[in-house]
């Protein structure tokens, strides 16, 4: 796969990446580049392997084969937290965080590699990551919400509070594993919108695996599709969305 494809300059390159699971390949030689500054799309069938290719890339299993650069640093053998300390972070389909929490102590037990210790945030109540948290927390909509327990928030809600605790970060590159899953289909474009904003304002590079194609012919700039654990097809929206391998993938899926 050349680089090519994507204009622009790359901020996560995979190469000829591969990942088993005992006997069971679960990404086959995957080949892709993530361009700085945009939103880059992953899609294709359930088993299919993009979550696994997200695992791999901020080194929750090491790899068989194959490289993944980011900023042009090779980090196929860094742990989670070196590659989250580069700025490279993600979000999960099922959400991580603390039910019996407020929100805004999820938002800061999420910065644990910041100068403040866990428990010296919470005694000091450092003023500067405060504000940040609340600043954060109006971004996604949940100001109002910000001292209710999260496990009392909607599954919908929880979502933007995890979106949140990640924006705490800072990050350079944000993976999102389906965002809107689950999501009550009267909030998705309120989060489109943020994620576009996350993206414009922010200037945060997203990677999104996502389900829903309208959303995703919507966000992103460039998707990739997987199929059986191996790249099918690359493209514009337009391109991925009349490409008859992709609609055979989805059919014979179902």
């Amino acid at each position: 796969m050349s680089s090519a494809t994507t204009a622009g300059e790359s901020i996560i390159e995979v190469n000829g990446i591969t990942k088993t699971f005992g006997g069971v390949v679960a990404n086959k030689n995957i080949s892709l580049n993530v361009r700085k500054g945009g939103i880059t799309g992953l899609i294709g069938p359930n088993g299919s392997g993009k979550t696994t290719l997200f695992n791999s890339i901020v080194g929750y299993h090491p790899i068989d084969g194959g490289s993944i650069k980011f900023s042009g640093e090779e980090i196929s053998k860094f742990r989670v937290q070196e590659i989250a300390r580069l700025g490279l972070m993600r979000t999960f389909q099922q959400t991580r965080i603390y039910g019996k929490m407020n929100c805004v102590e999820n938002m800061l037990i999420s910065v644990p590699h910041r100068k403040l210790g866990f428990w010296d945030m919470f005694a000091s109540r450092d003023k500067e990551t405060l504000e940040r948290a609340d600043r954060m927390l109006e971004f996604v909509g949940l100001y109002e919400k910000r001292w209710l327990l999260a496990g009392d928030l909607s599954f919908g809600q929880q979502k933007l509070l995890e979106f949140a605790m990640a924006l705490m970060n800072e990050p350079t590159v944000l993976m999102l594993d389906e965002p809107t899953a689950g999501i009550n289909p009267t909030l998705i474009n309120g989060l489109i919108d943020r994620l576009k904003r996350a993206n414009e304002e922010f200037g945060i590079t997203l990677f999104v695996i996502e389900h829903n194609m309208r959303v995703i012919m919507n966000l992103a700039e460039h998707i990739y599709c997987l199929a059986h654990g191996e790249m099918l097809a690359e493209g514009k929206p337009e391109e991925i969305q009349n490409d008859q391998r992709v609609i055979d993938a989805y059919l014979g899926a179902h």
